[in-house]
């Protein structure tokens, strides 16, 4: 086939409604090549996340029901913001130990191997990344995964769930639609459901948005009786990024240590950028952060670029916690924004807790792009960041890779998403 032929053909596959509501990408005739080194690493990655998962689950409930002791401290900071009954509802006994059954984290491709940005337990992305599979296998490129890679795992970690849309997340209905076919599943929007319905579901809302999900009281209600069964669980504690933070917290290293095996730790060492709590504690004057070396964060004002070669980012339970929102690149901004941004993070900490990451630059590769002005393939300079879909069977711990979903970016942007001038596509 040439270009031309394989585009037609991957136009010609494009479900009649689509995948997204009002959301384009660039295509490409060829899906994404990954080195074997990075495909290992990448297989590697999913069990040390499920890994951290059951860490970080067990830690928080170690620490609600030890308040006073010397990991009193963690549930109470990922509890911050949250009404009480959602606290509450996050600790039922029903599901202590219920974990997301698929496992998403954003890497950004590094010159040693990957930077994990964030560990999405309720991604989007599923629906396409099974389409693209499909679609570039019968070109006869090997997807990772393979052509259904996708739909097997997806009903592997959820045999029997319907999918559950909110109104906030529907722009994704298209996708889930298409995979809940191939399923024989059914989506269900919120809004159109005037009582609950007992029975299992994937739930394709946010716990922030809990209060604009209709008739979400009762649902919850139902899920504490056992009539409605959720997945992923409704933990928002398991939903934020300060996990990624408390990875590298001076206070926790025993508790990863003890909880995580070697190989998984020393993987996510390489792979979770430092980070910190943004927290605007008055430290001792003879005491500062580790890492960054300064006694109050508003020290970090001044900095030069260089210095400030940092991300912050809202931590979640937030709609500015998910996508790129909510997300500051330090070198990007001028010196009066970057201040802005530090004092703002340090104000919103009793309610939206912010983290400090270190910025990982990602390499500049380049990837064959259609044209569709000129009919021809052209050469894109570009930043990729991968999104690998680990599913968990039922009742299991192993971890499955469906797939990984490329977005390959222009060379110049800094934060790396689906944009109308990025190309989507699966990896090879």
């Amino acid at each position: 086939m040439t270009d031309a032929e394989r585009i037609s053909v991957i136009r010609k596959s494009m479900p009649a409604d689509g995948l997204f509501v009002d959301k384009d990408w660039l295509l490409s005739p060829q899906a994404f090549p990954l080195s074997p080194a990075l495909k290992q690493l990448i297989i590697d990655l999913g069990p040390a996340l499920r890994a951290f998962q059951r860490a970080c689950n067990d830690l928080y409930f170690t620490s609600d029901e030890a308040p006073e002791s010397a990991l009193g401290w963690v549930a109470k900071l990922m509890d911050q913001g949250k009404p009480e009954w959602l606290v509450q509802l996050g600790r039922t006994p029903a599901w202590r130990d219920a974990l997301p059954g698929v496992i998403r984290p954003d890497l950004v491709i590094t010159e040693t191997g990957v930077a994990l940005s964030e560990i999405d337990s309720l991604p989007g992305g599923m629906g396409l990344l099974g389409w693209l599979n499909e679609t570039y296998a019968a070109l006869g490129q090997e997807v990772i995964g393979g052509a259904e890679g996708m739909i097997e795992g997806f009903a592997s970690a959820f045999p029997r769930e319907d999918i559950l849309v909110s109104a906030e997340s529907s722009g994704y209905e298209p996708e889930m639609r298409w995979l809940a076919a191939k399923l024989d599943r059914q989506v269900y929007k919120t809004s159109d459901i005037h009582e609950v319905m007992p029975g299992s579901y994937y739930r394709f809302f946010e716990l922030f948005d809990l209060e604009n999900v209709e008739h979400s009281r009762a649902w919850l209600e139902a899920a504490v009786a056992g009539d409605v069964q959720f997945t992923p669980p409704i933990k928002p504690f398991l939903e934020e990024k300060l996990w990624l933070a408390l990875f590298w917290n001076p206070a926790l290293q025993d508790w990863w240590q003890e909880r995580l095996s070697g190989e998984h730790l020393a993987l996510l060492q390489a792979c979770i950028p430092e980070g910190w709590v943004m927290d605007p504690v008055q430290l001792p004057p003879w005491a500062v952060w580790p890492g960054v070396d300064v006694h109050s964060w508003r020290e970090m004002k001044p900095w030069g670029r260089a210095e400030r070669e940092l991300v912050v980012k809202i931590s979640g339970y937030s709609e500015l916690g998910w996508g790129s929102r909510g997300v500051e690149i330090g070198h990007d901004l001028s010196q009066q924004d970057w201040a802005k941004v530090i004092d703002h993070a340090l104000e919103s900490y009793p309610t939206h807790p912010y983290i400090l990451q270190r910025f990982k630059r990602s390499i500049i590769q380049l990837h064959p792009s259609w044209d569709e002005a000129s009919g021809l393939t052209k050469t894109m300079q570009s930043r990729t960041r991968l999104c690998p879909y680990y599913f968990v069977r039922e009742g299991g711990e192993a971890t499955n890779l469906g797939g990984v979903l490329a977005t390959v970016c222009p060379s110049d942007k800094k934060i790396l998403h689906g944009m109308k001038d990025a190309i989507m596509l699966p990896c090879v």
